[in-house]
This record gives structure tokens, C-alpha cells and sequence, in this order.
């Protein structure tokens, strides 16, 4: 735990909190039976509102790398010992998901190795070096690089016992590279391949790397609408790329595609100028309290909910009728369904479980804990 110190960026405190409390919306529904279209992930090849939060958290991954770490670097830390703790940060955050994944049982014979907390911590790894050793114009050369390469591996290069290249659920390059060497350790509606799979990490990547160069952009000693300026040009081109891009390497959020990469990101850098204008330079603060204090606390947050979320799913109950029923199901039946249907009943819960954990980081906040990995 440690408290708040130095001024910090509130556009991206909040802009963070915002996407966390899109991933607790959409994590959890009174009934997977019953969402609204929005509230879910697109069925491949598409991208809802829901498959813009993944790449949201990763790009501010990357803008808070470049924030944290010039500190440090203008403060003569170390570099080796930089990387160390930048190391350990990591190996938390994959700890923390391979918890998340296994609890409680901890079946170790089929744990699911990757996921969510376990690709930021790769990410935000890899990144962190990335930007620690290269210059601003070699991090666009990789990040470029690796989209390219990434589109040439899907796309051209024939599966191992397929024959021929192709982006299907469970026989693309990046499906069989997970079965490869996860199997038995995957996503568990799948188990032929994961959503946060191995080669797919590769254009996450380039996610954060765009965070990184809008980091460096925002720390520069110039004119704010400039700033502004760059970010929206930039933004809408990003965005223009991956509908160019789409029509020949289909945005999908699964396997993270290039074309999703910059559609996503272009979206993110222009959601962060928004935010960046309204917080930062308009001092426009009334509506953004919330959002920040989930922004503060976002991993514990994440990871919290989602061990309350499993605990509710273990507890049962015995309903009205004599069946034995889970806490969860006990709860939103007496609670919501009771009175509304079901589409809006499941919104409604999920709306409450963000009101509860707001509640609790509220606490938090107030008290001036904020929970670092």
C-alpha cells in the first residue's frame, strides 16, 4: 500500500477507471442467457463496445509506462535495477491471474495459464524494456514491425496439419501455436485455443506501444492544442488504417488482429484527449470523481470482484421451491428478476456489483490507500 504523491495525469486516473468498471460490467451479468448486444464480445470477427476495453487498458498500460518510468530515470535510478522492478511487477500481475484463474480449486492439471492479469503482465514487461532501451523512433519501427509480422504469420504461412493459412476459430497459426504448447491450459469454453494465447501477445504489444508514444507526446514541452491537434489527426488516421486493414485481415478481438490494434487504439488515443481536455486543461472535474477512484485502485478492483464474483458461484442456497440454488442465482432471482425481465434484470445486477465496488474503493480513497503490484 502507499499513498498518493506527486501531481499526476487525472485524464488517465480516469480514462483507466472507466475502462475497469466497463471490464466489471461486462464480466458480470445477472445471467449469461441475457445481455444486451453492446455487453458482448463480438462472435469473431467484429468489435462491439465490449472489445474495446481490453485494448483501452492496454494502451494506458503503455502511457502510464512512459509517465512512471522517466521519473524514475530522471530521478538516476538505475537501470538494472529498473528492470528488476519492473520484473516483479510483472511476475505479480501473472500470479495474481493464474489465482484468478485457478480459484479455488486449484487444479493444477488444467489451470488456465493465460488470461487477462497474465497479458498485462507481458505486456507491461516487455514494453517497459522496450521503451527503456529504445529510441522513440525504433519503438514505431517494432510496433509497426510486429503488426506486419503478425499479418504475415495469419495470413500467409499454412497451418501444421491444415495445409493452408486461414483465420478460423480453431485452425489459424495462433491456435495451433496455443495447443501446441498450452494444451490442457486454456480457456475452458474453448480448449483448442485462448483468447490471451501466445502468438496473440505479439500485437498487444503494439497496444501499449502505442500508449507509450502518446506518453511521450503528452510530456512534451509544447502548446496543449497542439497536443490536441496530433492526438485527434492521429486518433482518426490510426482508425482509418484498421478499416483499410479490416477489409483483408479482419478485425478480431481473439486472436488480435493488426487491423483491431489500430482501430482500437486510434479510438483510445482520441478517448484519452477528450478526457485530457476536459480534466487536464478545462478542469472540468464534477462528473469524474468516480471513474478516478476506480482508476486508483484498478487491479484490485479487477481482482477482487472477480474472486467475490466465484465465491457467489460456490455458497448455495435453498430457493422458495426447495431446490438448492447458488448465492448468485438466489440473489438476482429474489433481488431482480423478480420484477424485471430478464435482459434488464441481468443489466441491472451488473450495474449494482460496479455500485458496490465503488463503494468499496471509495473507502480506499478516502483513506488514501492505493493498492500498488
Amino acid at each position: 500500500m502507499t499513498e498518493q504523491k506527486a501531481e499526476r495525469l487525472r485524464s488517465l486516473d480516469v480514462f483507466r477507471g472507466i475502462t475497469i468498471a466497463g471490464m466489471i460490467l461486462v464480466n458480470n451479468p445477472g445471467t449469461w442467457s441475457a445481455i444486451y448486444p453492446p455487453l458482448k464480445h463480438a462472435e469473431w470477427h467484429g468489435c462491439t463496445p465490449t472489445d474495446l476495453i481490453f485494448p483501452f487498458f492496454l494502451y494506458i498500460v503503455g502511457v502510464a509506462i512512459t509517465f512512471s518510468l522517466t521519473k524514475r530515470k530522471e530521478q538516476g535510478t538505475d537501470q538494472n535495477k529498473l528492470i528488476l522492478h519492473i520484473l516483479r511487477r510483472s511476475a505479480v500481475l501473472f500470479g495474481l491471474g493464474l489465482i484468478l484463474a485457478g480459484f479455488p480449486y486449484f487444479n493444477l492439471s488444467e489451470i488456465r495459464i493465460p488470461g487477462v492479469l497474465q497479458r498485462i503482465g507481458v505486456v507491461y514487461f516487455i514494453a517497459s524494456v522496450m521503451f527503456l532501451k529504445l529510441s522513440t523512433r525504433n519503438l514505431v519501427i517494432f510496433g509497426s514491425g510486429f503488426l506486419i509480422l503478425y499479418w504475415i504469420l495469419m495470413s500467409f504461412i499454412p497451418v501444421p496439419g491444415v495445409g493452408y493459412p486461414n483465420l478460423g476459430k480453431e485452425t489459424n497459426m495462433a491456435a495451433w501455436i496455443d495447443n501446441m504448447i498450452l494444451h490442457g491450459h486454456m480457456w475452458k469454453a474453448t480448449r483448442v485455443w485462448d483468447p490471451e494465447g501466445i502468438l496473440s501477445t505479439v500485437p498487444a504489444i503494439s497496444t501499449a506501444i502505442l500508449g507509450i508514444l502518446s506518453g511521450i507526446w503528452l510530456r512534451r514541452k509544447i502548446d496543449v492544442f497542439e497536443k490536441l491537434t496530433v492526438f485527434f489527426v492521429a486518433g482518426n488516421l490510426l482508425m482509418l488504417g484498421g478499416y483499410i486493414w479490416d477489409g483483408f485481415f479482419p478485425m478480431n478481438k481473439s486472436i488480435w488482429t493488426s487491423s483491431y490494434v489500430l482501430y482500437t487504439g486510434g479510438l483510445a488515443i482520441i478517448f484519452l484527449g477528450i478526457c485530457y481536455y476536459l480534466l487536464d486543461i478545462k478542469k472540468i472535474n464534477f462528473w469524474a470523481k468516480p471513474f478516478e477512484v476506480y482508476g486508483l485502485n484498478a487491479i484490485t478492483v479487477f481482482f477482487l470482484s472477480g474472486i467475490v464474483g466465484r465465491i457467489m458461484y460456490l455458497i448455495t442456497m435453498t430457493s422458495a421451491d426447495g431446490q438448492e440454488i447458488t448465492l448468485k442465482d438466489y440473489l438476482f432471482s429474489n433481488l431482480y428478476l423478480s420484477w424485471l425481465d430478464p435482459i434488464n434484470a441481468s443489466l441491472a445486477w451488473a450495474l449494482s456489483y460496479i455500485f458496490i465496488w465503488l463503494g468499496l474503493m471509495w473507502i480506499l480513497y478516502a483513506r488514501k490507500i492505493f493498492i500498488k503490484v
